[in-house]
């Protein structure tokens, strides 16, 4: 009696292949990575880019403004970050909720501020300084006016470059701290720039310059 060999596995569909990629990638480069950064110094950037310390700030500035003399303009700008802040918790809490792919195994001690956090895609830190970073740039001719106003010329051809690489920075750092994995923070840095346009072309010029003159 012949007997009958079992049917061929079906072949993984193209997005269970990208995601093992995506998987594979991003523990070699936390592995590659894990021994050599110190800790200090990637919990330091998840903390930088933290929603807990992103909102209080904003608020406390416009509720208590530094003596800037645009009062407002820095109001636009200050308003333009909270509203970006806001929008990135609409848009990323839904997604993380919906597509709800796991965080790697090897993430440890993580506080998780919401139900969602235990969610991986998209990375909610990259999108939150990319948005910030976005909107940094965009209003880049006022912040230089702020910063010769407040005498620190020095920084004023540089603060977009230590902004930008602060967020690039932070972004990397969540596959490196072994929080997400790389396509999770793609994925965040592309929908910050996309929050930061929104709410600079629609919040800037439509609602808050009508709201202030």
């Amino acid at each position: 009696m012949v007997s009958k060999s079992s049917p061929p596995a079906p072949a993984p569909s193209l997005l269970r292949r990208i995601v093992d990629f995506d998987t594979a990638i991003s523990l070699r480069l936390y592995t590659l990575t894990h021994p050599i950064l110190p800790y200090y110094f990637l919990k330091t950037l998840e903390i930088s880019g933290d929603g807990f310390l992103f909102f209080p700030l904003v608020l406390s500035l416009l509720l208590y403004p530094l003596a800037f003399s645009d009062t407002k303009n820095s109001n636009i700008f200050l308003i333009n970050l909270l509203l970006g802040g806001i929008l990135d918790l609409i848009v990323i809490g839904p997604l993380k909720h919906l597509i709800r792919r796991p965080r790697p195994v090897y993430n440890k001690n993580m506080f998780l501020s919401f139900a969602v956090d235990h969610w991986s895609f998209p990375s909610g830190h990259s999108s939150r300084v990319s948005m910030i970073a976005t909107l940094f740039y965009l209003s880049s001719d006022f912040i230089r006016d702020v910063l010769i106003q407040l005498k620190y010329d020095l920084f004023v051809d540089y603060l977009m470059l230590i902004v930008i690489g602060w967020a690039a920075t932070t972004s990397c750092s969540r596959v490196l701290l072994g929080r997400h994995f790389v396509f999770d923070v793609i994925a965040g840095v592309l929908l910050g720039i996309l929050e930061g346009l929104f709410v600079f072309r629609i919040f800037n010029y439509v609602t808050l310059t009508s709201f202030f003159t």
